[in-house]
């Protein structure tokens, strides 16, 4: 809780904007972040982990001698705060190269204002998860993983519990979850995977911010389930471990989206927290090559950008190091193409996020072998992995229990590509032709 405290007496500092030192001649990236409110925790570390290795790539002579420049404004993970600030930043310093929100709300906000303005759009782990169709979706990149592969991912995990898929028949699973755009998002393949595999599904939404979950835990006392998702963000989280241990719920039992399980969603629980398993696409931990050299060039030069220096190596920040990755590696991959040690043009960039190859090797090269799974892109996928890993706290520390796993792929591209056709067909948008795309 003192962590979310500094990060957010931290962001009412700087609740205009903050910049580094912005030349025309640098990859401008402008960064939607929050630093205040009940998600500051989420915001800071991340944002906090993609300015490290931003900083860590122009201390190591930048993209082939392209240097990242930045300019922050605060969102305070609010969907019109988030639309201004991307319409405030956008033609700054010679133009956004691309943008990420970090919010499924501000996500749905830009989707037809990028398209509009051909600024790529990541969604890194979050967001629609019919944008994984690039045909349809040519701006927008739910790089990595989306809430859907996660909820099918999920469900394979709980049908391996269980002992096969089969055995899910007549199990009780409810959905605890956000109420709002991040929540219901991946309602629509749980309720496919009920009906495929027999199991029920209760759907309890709670509203925000999440720290009164009295009556949704009573009827969940009530009914009495196998397991419980729990898809929650900010207090929300700890509040509904500490609900848990109050009616007697197994901890063990429940299963939270990547975004209920980092270090600040567990510890504020403290005892309450043993036990519970959640999701996770990147992995924590200031073991990886990449993570001590921010430790030593950024943070031993005193430009780190995480408030709390303890946080190194915590979920947020190592998931924004990786984020962080992903775009220096995209422009990398325009510049192999348009030219090395040149400015990139979004729609450059955009060709680099369609056209990314992080094999084990690349992701070797880096520094951060096992940190996050291979990612692959293409004209007609956006996503490029869809692999999760599960985790689970033993009140010290976030321990790993499965490798990086995927659920029914077959039926979450079916619902991608059906999804995705609806929305082209309600926007009047013509699917690309990818075999006609270089």
């Amino acid at each position: 809780m003192k962590m979310m405290m500094k990060s957010a007496l931290l962001g009412l500092t700087m609740l205009g904007v903050a910049s580094t030192a912005v030349a025309q001649d640098t990859q401008f990236i402008p960064i939607l972040s929050y630093r205040v409110g009940p998600y500051a925790a989420g915001g800071s570390g991340y944002f906090g982990g993609a300015i490290d290795y931003f900083n860590l790539v122009n201390a190591t002579g930048g993209i082939n001698g392209v240097k990242l420049s930045w300019e922050e404004c605060e969102t305070e993970y609010n969907a019109s705060r988030g639309v201004e600030c991307y319409e405030r930043l956008k033609k700054k310093h010679g133009g956004a190269s691309t943008v990420e929100p970090l919010s499924t709300g501000i996500a749905y906000g830009l989707l037809d204002r990028v398209a509009q303005d051909k600024i790529p759009m990541t969604t890194f782990g979050y967001g629609s998860a019919n944008a994984a169709d690039g045909k349809v979706f040519k701006w927008v990149f739910p790089v990595g993983t989306t809430y859907w592969s996660q909820a099918a991912a999920m469900v394979e995990y709980l049908g391996q519990k269980v002992g096969g898929l089969d055995k899910l028949k007549g199990k009780k699973i409810v959905h605890l979850y956000h109420d709002s755009a991040f929540g219901k998002e991946p309602i629509p393949v749980f309720e496919a995977l009920a009906a495929k595999h027999g199991f029920e599904l209760i759907k309890i939404p709670v509203a925000h911010p999440g720290n009164t979950q009295q009556s949704q835990w009573l009827q969940i006392r009530q009914a009495q389930p196998d397991y419980v998702i729990l898809w929650g963000w900010g207090v929300m989280n700890p509040t509904a471990l500490k609900s848990a241990a109050k009616v007697g719920f197994p901890r063990e039992k429940m299963l939270g989206v990547w975004w209920a399980g980092s270090e600040e969603d567990v510890i504020p629980a403290g005892d309450a927290a043993k036990g519970y398993v959640s999701a996770a696409f990147s992995a924590p931990g200031t073991n990886f090559p990449v993570m001590q050299d921010i430790h030593k060039k950024i943070y031993g030069a005193g430009k780190g950008n995480l408030e709390d220096p303890t946080r190194q190596g915590s979920i947020y920040h190592t998931r924004g190091v990786v984020y962080g990755m992903v775009i220096v590696e995209a422009i990398r991959k325009a510049q192999d193409k348009f030219g090395k040690g040149k400015v990139m043009t979004p729609d450059q960039v955009r060709w680099g996020l369609e056209h990314l190859d992080l094999s084990e090797a690349r992701i070797k090269e880096l520094g951060a072998a096992a940190m996050f799974p291979p990612i692959k892109t293409s004209c007609a996928d956006h996503e490029g992995s869809g692999m999760v890993r599960f985790q689970q706290w033993d009140g010290k520390g976030f321990k790993p229990l499965t490798p990086f796993m995927a659920g029914d792929k077959a039926l979450v591209r079916k619902m991608v590509d059906e999804s995705a056709a609806k929305y082209a067909a309600e926007k009047k948008i013509t699917p690309r032709d990818c075999s006609k795309e270089g």
